[in-house]
């Protein structure tokens, strides 16, 4: 199976974010990540949907969202025509260790957001490469919480 990110574009109204869930569940396709946010347009968000397939399958979904009155535009965004992005917070224990995971992070070109006595809050944005590497080199020093957002993306060139 495949991984496709999936762009669509919506009327920015109460219940959309629900259907188009809902649309996914009843089919039994499952969403690995989901991104939403209003786009320079206040009427019109943008849902960035991550999912695993076959062609077929993401086809059928495109057909599915498409039949959605509040679904404006959906684009597939291809990895050789797109540019997306994950952002990981995590935090790290820090005792006797700081300077080492201050070197890992600028590497990285991780942020450092917080600093307790005992750990570190680090901001990473990048894809899931890079944060998986990140997160097998920090984990040694004891991983205390993770959050990540789901992937957002736009296509290179030209606007949808």
């Amino acid at each position: 199976m495949d991984r496709h990110i999936i762009s669509v574009l919506v009327e920015n109204s109460s219940g959309v974010l629900s259907r188009i869930a809902g649309l996914f569940s009843r089919r039994a396709y499952n969403i690995e990540s989901l991104t939403v946010g209003t786009t320079d347009d206040e009427t019109i968000s943008r849902m960035t949907i991550t999912v695993f397939g076959d062609r077929n399958t993401l086809e059928q979904i495109k057909k599915q969202l498409n039949k959605l009155i509040e679904v404006i535009k959906i684009i597939e965004l291809k990895p050789e025509k797109s540019v997306c992005r994950e952002l990981m917070m995590i935090r790290v224990n820090s005792e006797g260790a700081r300077s080492d995971i201050m070197e890992v992070a600028n590497i990285f070109r991780a942020n450092i957001i917080d600093v307790a006595t005992d750990n570190l809050v680090l901001e990473l944005t990048g894809d899931k490469n890079k944060m998986d590497a990140f997160l097998e080199l920090v984990e040694p020093f004891g991983i205390q919480e993770i959050v990540r957002t789901g992937i957002a993306g736009l296509q290179r060139g030209k606007s949808i």
